[in-house]
């Protein structure tokens, strides 16, 4: 799976070999930012190094990685937060108010709304996106666009990858016990599959609980 995304093995095999905070860092802010990249070949090896005490991260601590590497998740969501904020927001503006915005049944006061609703359900929309295989990165443009608070856009941001981190911390630290380093990229690639799975059915009871919440029949009021 994620080989098929680029070669998965090869930057694996040279993350293996070069491991540090610094790259563990780095590559958190491109996955989390809007250029495609898997946290699974970063987060999990990072931490099997620094329980095994072996290779270029033999050095490096398992709770540290979590916290590096959700820092930089969150580095990676604010790049996504104003890009949306001063280039996407203005754009969605622009069509709102044109002649095929209004074609599409959109208009200001529309988007206005949707910028409300967001506002007060984006906290937990955020926490939970960080979670869900290709929503991770892109639940920061919403939030932007609508002008989410930055402090709350932080907060949910940190505690949602921190979560995700953690768990492939996790997965990085089980594998430390029972795989060696030569098994190490397709025992990685194997669990990962796993998590996309469960991230996934995340997302549709998700979906299931918003489409229930916007269906339902409200008690009306006297």
């Amino acid at each position: 799976m994620l080989a098929a995304i680029f070669d998965a093995q090869e930057f694996f095999k040279w993350f293996v070999e070069n491991a540090s905070y610094l790259f563990v860092f780095v590559f958190m802010v491109i996955e989390s930012s809007f250029i495609p990249f898997p946290s699974e070949v970063i987060v999990p090896p990072a931490a099997y190094l620094a329980c095994t005490n072996t290779g270029a991260g033999g050095d490096m601590n398992i709770y540290m990685v979590v916290v590096v590497a959700t820092l930089g998740a969150l580095v990676g969501a604010f790049i996504n937060y104003y890009l949306a904020l001063w280039i996407g927001r203005p754009v969605v503006y622009r069509f709102a108010d044109s002649r095929l915005g209004h074609a599409c049944l959109i208009d200001r006061e529309k988007v206005n709304k949707a910028e409300a609703y967001f506002d007060k359900h984006g906290a937990i929309s955020t926490f939970i996106g960080r979670l869900i295989p290709a929503i991770r990165q892109l639940i920061s443009i919403p939030a932007g666009i609508s002008r989410m608070n930055v402090g709350t856009f932080a907060l949910f941001t940190t505690l949602g990858a921190l979560v995700w981190n953690a768990i492939l911390g996790a997965l990085g630290y089980w594998l430390s016990l029972h795989v060696s380093p030569a098994m190490l990229f397709e025992k990685v690639e194997e669990y990962n599959k796993y998590l996309t799975y469960a991230g996934y059915a995340l997302g549709v009871l998700c979906l299931i609980y918003i489409l229930w919440n916007a269906f339902k029949k409200h008690p009306q009021k006297n």
